[in-house]
């Protein structure tokens, strides 16, 4: 059986790839908290995909792909990093075993619904979840799952389940580990490189579906409701809310993830307008939760048909301060020093 070394400490975390990054490079020997991983991997943006669905309703995401984060942090920081996919489980669980057995971490993608750590209610199709493996116990496999406070264990069938779990944003067994991670970095020009990376995301795309014009294009959607849709309109404000405030940590918690990143960035480098920035985005964060509360007070509404134009309105209001905001850090990563 393989186990934690002693300086490496299981996190609770809201956000599951930078959570696992982050304990797998502070495991290596350069201390790094979730946010600081979150924000250095550029990981916060906005994305309405109709082409994708979950459960018959557009894909919405609040940050780019686990895989873009894993790699872009890792490039970044000028760490080997390994990932593997497999057709064949067979040869995934093996491989993982392996891996496990040389005293190795091993992060790793996987379905929600499969985990039965999980309690029931928290159990839905996404594919995207991460979590860290850390040993095995017979038939068991040793978790540290960002989600829960304690680290948990799951039986090999049902891991390999998660693992290989089909659908929209399947994991193929995805597995990822680090190596030469070099302890000494640039933080200042990382900083500056991951912020501008970060405002061209979602302000510099010029498709329709990708960034602060995502959000726009989101709330003309909301407008167009019709109301006499009740159960559509129903199920569709709800997919919002729980592609906001249930996967990782939703659109609002991104923000206040991102904004712990700018705060803890400013510190490092003593940069006052990433502390600013930070504040602002905090406040764009309790805008978000505010639209969200909206979207259920509506999709709750068992009297007359709501009017949606306030929401959307609301969620217009939102995609204007993150322009600006991008603006000025956009500005702000340009200069030097």
């Amino acid at each position: 059986m393989t186990r934690f070394e002693p300086h490496f400490q299981h996190r609770q975390s809201a956000h599951c790839e930078s959570g696992v990054m982050a304990s797998l490079l502070s495991h290596a020997g350069l201390p790094m908290s979730e946010p600081m991983a979150f924000g250095l991997a550029s990981g916060l943006a906005f994305a309405y995909l109709p082409i994708v669905k979950l459960s018959g309703m557009p894909l919405i995401a609040y940050r780019m792909p686990p895989k873009h984060l894993i790699k872009t942090l890792s490039k970044r920081l000028g760490a080997r990093l390994h990932s593997r996919t497999f057709g064949n489980p067979e040869q995934g669980r093996r491989e993982l075993d392996a891996l496990l057995d040389s005293g190795r971490l091993a992060g790793l993608q996987s379905s929600v619904f499969w985990l039965p750590y999980f309690p029931p209610e928290m159990r839905f199709h996404f594919n995207a979840h991460n979590l860290l493996a850390y040993g095995r116990d017979g038939d068991e496999y040793l978790i540290s799952d960002p989600v829960f406070e304690e680290p948990v264990r799951c039986a090999s069938a049902d891991l390999q389940k998660a693992r290989f779990a089909k659908g929209a944003l399947a994991a193929k067994g995805l597995m990822y580990w680090l190596d030469e991670v070099p302890l000494e970095q640039d933080w200042d020009q990382l900083i500056r490189q991951s912020v501008l990376s970060t405002t061209r995301i979602l302000d510099g795309m010029p498709l329709p579906w990708i960034g602060i014009r995502g959000i726009q294009h989101l709330a003309k959607q909301i407008e167009q409701l019709d109301p006499a849709q009740a159960k559509y309109n129903r199920l569709y404000l709800t997919h919002i809310v729980r592609m906001q405030e249930e996967i990782g940590t939703g659109g609002a918690g991104f923000r206040f993830m991102y904004a712990s990143f700018l705060q803890e960035a400013g510190e490092l480098i003593g940069a006052a307008p990433l502390q600013q920035a930070s504040a602002q985005l905090t406040a764009i964060g309790d805008d978000w939760r505010q639209f969200a509360s909206a979207c259920v007070r509506a999709s709750r509404n068992k009297g007359e048909a709501p009017d949606f134009r306030p929401i959307a309105e609301m969620l217009r209001g939102i995609a204007g301060q993150e322009r600006v905001l991008m603006k000025e850090l956009g500005a702000w990563a340009k200069r030097k020093g």
